[in-house]
């Protein structure tokens, strides 16, 4: 299951028509145990590290996160819940968050996403005036 992008992904968004803020929409799902750098820990738990870690390359970038949702019960969709939990998070360009993502120093916070996640969606978003 994806839960880092491929190097086609990461020209596709080099490549996508996005000016300006970007807002990257993740769907996690977490392992029941964590593994490698967090064995011993929950997924959640494991995340949450992650999510802390991440907290001071995402400030020097311009980023931040918009908002972070624990799914409960589906409405419409399969009856089986794919995903634990939603995060929105904003980036001043897509050139910023491509800055983070590439930090060598993030990418070693980044173990403990990898440790944490059984599978996960990153989609790079844009808002829209009305829909």
């Amino acid at each position: 299951m994806p839960i880092a992008p491929t190097q086609a992904q990461l020209e596709g968004l080099l490549a996508a028509d996005l000016n300006g803020p970007i807002v990257m929409l993740n769907l996690l799902r977490f392992k029941d145990e964590a593994d490698g750098i967090d064995v011993g820990v929950s997924g959640r738990e494991a995340y949450r590290r992650y999510g802390e870690a991440t907290t001071p390359f995402l400030e020097r970038v311009g980023g931040r996160l918009l908002l972070a949702v624990d799914a409960k019960t589906m409405v419409i969709g399969p009856d089986a819940l794919e995903w634990d939990m939603a995060l929105m998070v904003e980036y001043p360009s897509r050139e910023k968050f491509l800055e983070m993502a590439s930090d060598p120093d993030y990418l070693a916070v980044h173990e403990h996403r990898a440790a944490a996640l059984s599978d996960s969606r990153l989609i790079a978003c844009q808002a829209v005036s009305a829909v």
